[in-house]
């Protein structure tokens, strides 16, 4: 029996002292804390300098704004500026009067209905109604230039009042 206590012994101690061996006694480095650097705040508030917006002129923007509209339509067999389109024109005469080096064309145009030599006078009817109106607003004739395409050169391709009323016009060229 002693023999089997001994074996019990040996079973239970080899393994404690197998774990016994594999552990050293060095001490375990130790890792360093990260190191916060600690910055200050700024004692003064920073002064950033605002933001220029640019002032824009009411009276220029809305030249600018009427000025990208640069055709003008007519009734049929009609010459008459229509009221809605003095303003448009206005903004032109304006833009023209101060710059004096800027020349415009003026493009009249008719419908198809009519002969092609009396819808080329009524192009350049068109177009001198709308040459009248700008020097009577003090822009010079020697910017002007007057032509007529007549029926030449629709706007709108077709026989009926929708492509005839696109087709009754002056164009503003710069």
């Amino acid at each position: 029996m002693r023999l089997e206590s001994l074996l019990k012994a040996t079973m239970v101690v080899t393994p404690l002292m197998f774990a016994a061996g594999c552990t050293t006694n060095q001490p375990v480095e130790q890792v360093d804390e990260p190191v916060v650097e600690q910055v200050d705040e700024p004692t003064e508030v920073e002064t950033v300098d605002p933001v220029v917006t640019p002032q824009v002129d009411p009276v220029m923007e809305l030249e600018t704004k009427l000025r990208q509209s640069r055709v003008v339509y007519f009734d049929f067999d009609q010459s008459t500026i229509r009221p809605e389109f003095v303003d448009i024109l206005s903004a032109h005469a304006a833009y023209l009067s101060r710059n004096t080096s800027v020349t415009v064309r003026l493009e009249g145009h008719a419908d198809e209905r009519g002969t092609p030599e009396y819808n080329i006078a009524l192009g350049e009817r068109r177009a001198k109604a709308i040459a009248d109106f700008l020097i009577s607003s003090g822009v010079s004739g020697s910017q002007l230039e007057v032509i007529s395409y007549g029926e030449e050169r629709p706007a709108a391709l077709g026989h009926n009042a929708t492509a005839w009323d696109k087709n009754r016009r002056v164009e503003v060229k710069y």
